[in-house]
This record gives C-alpha cells, structure tokens and sequence, in this order.
C-alpha cells in the first residue's frame, strides 16, 4: 500500500471491482450445465475453466474480463494485461476495455501505459470517470495536459465533477512545486464538499513539504474527526508529529493507521524505524 493512495486509484477501487459479482455470475451459469457430467468440483483449476469457458464462447468479453480479474487477483498482472489486449485486437474501440487496461497498466506501476490507454478510453468515450483518472495522472506526472482535462471537468454539461476539477489543477500544482497555489484549490475543493478526504490529504501533504507541521496537523485533525477511519489521515499526522520530535505521539497515530488498514506498509515501516513495533 502506497503512503500517498492517488485520487486515480480511488476512482479505480469504485469502479473496476463493480463487473466482478456479474462475471462471477455469469461463469457459473456458463459452467453449471456441465459440472454434472465432469470431475468433481475442485479438480479443474478455476483458470482452466476461465479459459475452457472462453474457448466455448470466444465473443463473450464478460468471460475475458473475468479471466483477466483473476489474474490480477493473483497479481500476474502480465497475464491479465495480455488477455484484455487480445480483447482489444477483436474490439479496439471498447472505451471499458482500454479502462480496464489502463487500471492494470497503473496497479502494476507502470504510469506511462496507463496514461496512454486512458488516453485511447478518453478518445473513445471522454466520460467523466475516465476523464478523472487521466487527469490525476496527469497532474501526477506534471503534465500540463491535467489543466486541460481539469478544464473540461469543470464544465456543467461534463456531469457533477467541478469539485474534481479543482482537485486536479491542485494536484497538479503541487505535484509541480507550488504548494502555495495547491493549496488553494484544495480550500477551494473542501468549500464545495467539506468531507472530501482526498483534499485534506493533500492540502496537508503541501503544508508538511512547506514544513507547515502545525497547520498540517489540524487539517489533519479535522479530517480524521470527520472521517474517524481515514487510515492515511493518521500515518501523515505521524509523519507531522516526527517533525516536530513527538515520537511517542507519532508511535500511537501509526498504530492506529494499522487499526484501520493493518497492510500499511509505510505505517509499519515507521513504527519499526520508532521502535513502537
């Protein structure tokens, strides 16, 4: 888990999980006929019958899609790329597929593949979801194509994605160096919906580059108040409370860091470097 989870990754997680239980569903219903008069449960591997499914029905993109998860849910994300980029070859102007892909491509830290096919969903259809990833990597990679993406979010007939608009330009600006500006989109940000922990975040994380800690902390403090499960919310007023050599206070905010999220990497790595472990 990394320390600093992107607003792409969030709009990911709400998304690319969704067509699972579908698939799931449709699998079985798929293989349910025939489980009668074959092996018992169990003996065929579940990638076999993905791909035994596939080979009965080859136009079913739900049935590639469902391969393709179970790859990534084994992290062989190779596997899962290569069998979305076949669905691809049948289908080049699926806009999901490309945002699919472009999901794997980003949890296997590969940025510049990722942008790439959001690029190509965008082209295809610039849906405001697709838009917002594109933009966040974007604005991660200081392109200054995210205030373009940001500009079109911003507009009313995009959908209800103004406040995103502005998280983006912040992101960007920040990303870029200028924590001052950054900031104020994100104050822009929480005057449009208050409870936006991802604007919290990162107004913190610029007030802490500007070695702000104080003020980093109490908008810490409100975000975690808001939202008492806001795990990265507690691992950055750890990060706050170092700085201002309160270990023993640091120690207890990672600690419950890893009450919300325990595969906290990063909060784990503190604790042992503290000795709080």
């Amino acid at each position: 888990m990394n320390h600093r989870r992107t607003f792409a990754a969030m709009i990911l997680i709400m998304r690319y999980p969704f067509f699972l239980l579908m698939l799931l569903t449709v699998i079985s219903s798929c293989n349910s006929g025939d489980q009668k008069n074959t092996e018992p449960a169990g003996a065929v591997s579940r990638e076999k019958e993905m791909q035994e499914a596939i080979a009965r029905y080859p136009d079913s993109l739900l049935l590639r899609e469902n391969l393709s998860q179970y790859y990534r849910d084994s992290g062989v994300y190779d596997k899962a790329i290569a069998v979305i980029s076949e669905a691809l070859r049948k289908d080049s102007n699926n806009a999901r597929l490309w945002d699919i892909k472009a999901t794997l491509h980003f949890e296997n830290e590969d940025t510049a593949n990722a942008i790439s096919a959001f690029e190509h969903a965008v082209a295809i259809v610039p849906a405001p979801e697709y838009l917002m990833s594109l933009g966040s990597l974007y604005a991660q990679t200081k392109n200054s194509k995210a205030l373009l993406v940001a500009n079109v979010l911003a507009k009313p007939q995009t959908g209800n994605t103004a406040k995103e608009a502005l998280f983006i330009e912040g992101l960007y600006y920040s990303y870029s160096g200028d924590k001052i500006k950054a900031i104020s989109f994100f104050d822009r940000c929480l005057a449009m919906e208050y409870s936006f922990m991802f604007a919290y975040r990162e107004k913190a994380i610029a007030l802490y580059d500007l070695g702000k800690y104080e003020e980093a902390l109490r908008v810490l403090d409100k975000a975690v108040t808001l939202q008492n499960n806001f795990d990265e919310g507690y691992y950055w007023k750890g990060r706050c409370l170092e700085k201002l050599n309160k270990n023993a206070e640091a120690i207890e905010e990672y600690r419950t860091a890893l009450l919300y999220s325990p595969d906290f990497v990063e909060a784990k790595a503190a604790l042992t470097r503290l000795g709080g472990s």
